[in-house]
């Protein structure tokens, strides 16, 4: 592809790079250079790319973008912002492939991973089409499941999964949109036919610094889409809708003005049903997914389809066969007449709704096991504390992914939100070791909730994944106990 063509939609402030010159590639990463790329400099949060233009060049690149020019004569473009002009690129390289595809994002701080997958069974289940789908899950193209490091890849990344979602039949794509790719331009340069918000609550305030930043870089979804799906139960609502020009679906659980809103909500330990109202139609709805946050995914999948031309029968009728999401209030085998439950609830929020949703159906304890991530938002650490011990029997605090940081001092921040409360707490650093004394505590009747890890399988201490499925310690501390 010739530059010309490949930064055509670019906004240049200096370009000495002839416009006739090939391109065979793209690299945002002076390793990954080869003779012929274009390299783009990106300002990164531990590294300025900058610094590593004479690397690329050296490794063949004939055209450098960047926000400042290189000084050794190399062909360059300039811009403003070196990451929309990687994403925008991205799109050229690709031949738009979004664009033969209709392209739905769900973004909000909880729900996203739920409402995607409840999206895509729907548009599969009625329309019978391919789905892919990009999520903290992995990324799915149809049946097949693609590893994945981010919840949103890189935009080049990102372009590369949708051109092979293209090419192998997808009609449709199902993304979770994270706040990070929206501020870092990740997913600049698509228009989504229908985009949806959940809802926001304390999260990611290392990377964003205030709630105001925060619902600032969500809203930004909201001006690159066809369509809107938003929930009026949410505070945050209304600076969704700010300046939205899109038509817009707003649901509720509780606010009958919402276009459409959920009646006769019946939440049980199997699940939740309730009659979805909308105008003058009244359908029953039934999700085979405990606890209230339930109904609001639910309705946001519905109001999704909707906007994408679905009728509501039809969908509602096609949640009925849909299943949960690894992770996401996962039971557990054990044989043993106590219960634990697996659950990715690693902010404030959605620990406090899980334990709602547990709580009913506890006959004797229930028993909170969970940890904080290092190197990310530290204001939520005594918090999470708080959450726990309100709506717990006994709290285990342990490790997360520590990352960097000394997972002892991430407990004792942890441990401030627990210490004026009457709630009893144990405090284990070793995860594994915390969840052996679960189950050697564990009493019948009781509910023990291993918060924070989901459907990782891995735990990051320093800059290293370690495997660690918290399945496989289960059942493996289980069996050893058997054979004593």
């Amino acid at each position: 592809m010739k530059l010309k063509a490949l930064t055509e939609n670019l906004t240049l402030l200096k370009n000495t790079a002839d416009p006739e010159t090939e391109i065979e590639g793209i690299a945002y990463d002076s390793r990954s250079v080869r003779q012929g790329y274009v390299f783009v400099a990106i300002r990164g949060f531990q590294s300025d790319g900058h610094r590593f233009i004479p690397d690329a060049v050296k490794a063949g690149a004939s055209v450098i973008i960047c926000e400042e020019a290189p000084e050794d004569g190399v062909p360059f473009l300039q811009v403003e912002n070196s990451r929309l002009a990687l994403a925008l690129i991205s799109v050229a390289w690709y031949s738009a492939p979004a664009c033969g595809m209709k392209l739905i994002g769900v973004t909000g701080t909880s729900g996203k991973t739920t409402t995607t997958h409840l999206i895509k069974h729907i548009l599969e289940v009625v329309v019978g089409a391919k789905v892919g789908l990009v999520g903290t899950n992995g990324n799915r193209i149809g049946s097949e499941l693609i590893h994945t490091e981010f919840t949103t890849p890189e935009s080049l990344e990102l372009q590369g999964l949708f051109r092979r979602m293209a090419d192998e039949g997808c009609s449709y794509v199902v993304m979770e949109v994270s706040s990070h790719s929206l501020a870092l331009e990740r997913v600049s340069g698509n228009l989504f036919d229908v985009a949806a918000f959940t809802n926001l609550t304390q999260d990611h305030l290392d990377f964003h610094k205030t709630m105001e930043e925060y619902a600032t870089a969500k809203r930004r979804l909201f001006s690159m889409c066809k369509a809107a799906c938003i929930n009026l139960d949410d505070a945050h609502a209304s600076c969704m809708m700010e300046g939205m020009s899109c038509p817009c679906l707003t649901t509720s659980a509780f606010d009958r003005s919402a276009d459409l809103f959920a009646d006769q909500i019946s939440l049980t330990a199997d699940g939740v049903s309730f009659t979805a109202v909308y105008r003058e139609e009244r359908v029953p709805v039934t999700l085979a997914i405990p606890g209230l946050f339930s109904v609001h995914n639910a309705l946001t999948a519905l109001s999704v389809c909707m906007q994408a031309g679905i009728p509501l029968s039809e969908a509602a009728a096609a949640l009925a066969t849909a299943k949960g999401v690894k992770g996401r209030v996962e039971t557990v085998p054990t044989g043993k007449d106590y219960t634990i439950i697996i659950d990715y609830s690693h902010k404030p929020d959605a620990l406090e709704n899980v334990l709602k949703t547990l709580r009913p159906v506890t006959r004797g304890r229930l028993i909170t096991l969970f940890g904080c991530g290092g190197d990310r938002d530290r204001q939520k650490r005594p918090i999470m504390g708080r959450v726990a011990a309100k709506f717990s029997d006994f709290v285990i605090v342990t490790s997360d992914n520590p990352r960097t940081e000394d997972p002892d001092a991430i407990i004792s921040e942890i441990v401030e939100g627990l210490r004026d409360t009457a709630t009893p707490y144990h405090v284990l650093t070793d995860r594994i070791e915390a969840i052996h004394y679960a189950i050697d505590n564990a009493a019948s009747g009781d509910v023990i909730l291993l918060a924070g890890k989901g459907h990782e399988d891995y735990q990051i201490v320093g800059h290293e994944k370690h495997h660690m499925d918290e399945r496989e310690i289960v059942a493996d501390y289980l069996k050893e106990k058997s054979s004593l």
